[in-house]
């Protein structure tokens, strides 16, 4: 595993403190390894959703009501 020295803003680091003085986290590395899965995740999300727009902006408009784009959408999420 890398090894990093990072710094933290004074308001940064009594959070962290707090959140392993809560026994949430056994230390400052695996809540900030966890913060950083999560961001990677959410990234994964958003990239996706980026895609899901970019997609609909080049095939164009729709006459679709909103209730039938919704039920279209939930339906693509399930596949």
């Amino acid at each position: 595993m890398a090894r990093q020295s990072i710094s933290f803003t004074e308001p940064n680091d009594e959070w962290l403190k707090s959140q392993i003085e809560s026994k949430e986290y056994s230390s400052k590395s695996e809540l900030v390894n966890d913060l950083i899965r999560q961001a990677r995740n959410q990234q994964i999300q958003i990239d996706w959703i980026k895609s899901k727009l970019e997609k609909a902006e080049k095939s164009g408009f729709t006459n679709d009501s909103k209730e039938q784009i919704l039920a279209k959408s939930k339906s693509l999420l399930n596949e």
